[in-house]
């Protein structure tokens, strides 16, 4: 190894064990107060693979850099999986180190396997972005990201349609990828899908969905985020599927990823607040869908999510400008030239026009 590299490395790792204790301190503070709710907007990542023609880089990267401004701190930025399966999330590696690395922001990026991991890593060791405050002047250099995501299912069928193997196969392949990634000072988040209904073998078992949430945790992640990948449930499908994970899994491990096919991402989210989970994945503009999920339409959207808690006794940690963030998701929408399906922004949206319009 040549002398610049493992300095590289060795100011890489430095770096990531500073990030590692601030998402610490982060994680601690949210978990003394009940009350806060984390969002893990997952647009730029989940939000954008099912797009049919390709989103450039600049986009993506613009789309990250305006979420962080934003108010949002967690934000997925990508995915280092094989151009081949997924093409719009090529570019990844390009986009995490172009991207504005914001004080306190976290963006997580989507490891599906190991050699997605070893070209993470590869990147990390030689690879800084700059981190910017409020006057955007460079205040020091750290690693793109902090925390890889991985995945599996909740049945065998989907698992095949998604990765060629079944769920044991998979979490196989999963725990060295999680015990690497550790080892390495990066965290770890899980994430199990269709944990309501699969397109492929109908209900879920809930026992089953339990069972691998409970794995994916022994293996090393720190949450595991729970994914209603069709967009099926409901309040009482939602609630009871959490009441049999819950009775195993702690319930601050767990996260609710929500798709809103049915137009219950909202109510489903709120059941899952009421059950004591405190992480909510969505996305801007309602972006989304699942390849592999026939008719599954997009992630419920984070306008609304946000909208949905407003004067209750949830908050989030920092503050969220939710007019800006409509904004977001309006710009969005119409770069990729598709619906704007959050209906928070939509309602934002038209009374900016009508009050636009009252001046005229």
């Amino acid at each position: 190894m040549s002398v610049p590299t493992a300095l590289a490395r060795k100011r890489i790792a430095c770096s990531l064990r500073s990030l590692n204790s601030s998402r610490r301190a982060y994680q601690t503070q949210s978990a003394a107060d009940r009350n806060v709710v984390r969002i893990v907007e997952v647009g730029p990542r989940d939000g954008l693979q099912n797009e049919k023609g390709i989103v450039p880089t600049n986009m993506k990267v613009e789309l990250i850099n305006r979420l962080g401004i934003a108010g949002l701190t967690i934000i997925e930025a990508g995915s280092f999986v094989s151009p081949k399966w997924v093409p719009q999330m090529a570019g990844t590696a390009e986009v995490i180190t172009r991207m504005e690395k914001l004080p306190g922001v976290h963006y997580p990026v989507l490891v599906p396997n190991m050699k997605g991991l070893d070209n993470l890593l590869e990147l990390l060791s030689t690879t800084t972005s700059q981190s910017v405050d409020s006057s955007s002047a460079p205040t020091s250099t750290i690693p793109p990201t902090d925390e890889i995501a991985i995945f599996t299912a909740a049945t065998d069928a989907f698992c095949l349609a998604n990765t060629n193997c079944t769920i044991e196969e998979s979490l196989k392949r999963l725990a060295p990828v999680t015990q690497k990634a550790r080892e390495k000072g990066l965290r770890v988040r899980g994430y199990v899908s269709v944990v309501i209904t699969c397109p492929y073998s109908g209900k879920v078992d809930y026992h089953r969905v339990r069972d691998v949430a409970k794995e994916l945790l022994e293996m090393g992640c720190y949450e595991v985020s729970l994914g209603d990948t069709t967009g099926t449930g409901n309040s009482t499908t939602v609630g009871d599927m959490l009441d049999v994970v819950v009775g195993v899994v702690p319930v601050e491990k767990l996260a609710g990823h929500f798709h809103d096919t049915f137009g219950m991402g909202v109510a489903n989210a709120l059941t899952a607040l009421e059950t004591g989970v405190r992480t909510l994945d969505s996305s801007v503009g309602g972006l989304g869908g699942c390849p592999y999920s026939p008719g599954a339409t997009g992630n419920v959207a984070t306008e609304d999510i946000l909208y949905s808690i407003q004067n209750s006794k949830y908050r989030t940690e920092k503050k969220v400008d939710l007019e800006q963030l409509a904004d977001i998701g309006w710009w969005i929408s119409e770069k990729l030239n598709r619906q704007n399906a959050s209906l928070v922004g939509r309602a934002l949206r038209a009374r900016k026009e009508r009050q636009k319009s009252e001046k005229d």
